[in-house]
């Protein structure tokens, strides 16, 4: 029970960031600290979320990228200013449809 809440709440995570980007372009995101900030966040807190996955779970679910979620959020929060805001428009373009997807099909089956 302990994984489906927190998998509910990555996907409400993830829907934030692909709400506030949904109709931005690269130039427009790149310009706005305040939406960068806003998604970085939310990545942050989707990774510390991955963090609490039980080990079982996460093994039994290996193709969700669990480890890799976590990482980002450590890349975050111990190096913000190292952090790669192209990286992060990428992750949230090209990773975050197929994760949400992923994910919304793992919460229908727990």
């Amino acid at each position: 029970m302990k994984d489906k809440i927190i998998v509910e709440k990555i996907l409400k995570y993830i829907s934030k960031i692909i709400k506030y980007t949904q109709n931005t372009d690269y130039d427009s995101f790149m310009n706005d600290s305040i939406l960068i900030e806003a998604c970085v966040f939310n990545l942050s807190q989707i990774g510390e979320l991955a963090n609490k996955i039980d080990t079982e779970f996460e093994k039994s679910h290996s193709d969700i990228p669990w480890r890799v979620m976590y990482g980002l959020r450590n890349k975050i929060v111990h190096d913000y200013e190292g952090v790669n805001f192209v990286l992060i428009w990428d992750i949230i373009k090209n990773d975050l449809p197929d994760l949400n997807s992923q994910l919304e099909e793992l919460y229908k089956q727990i």
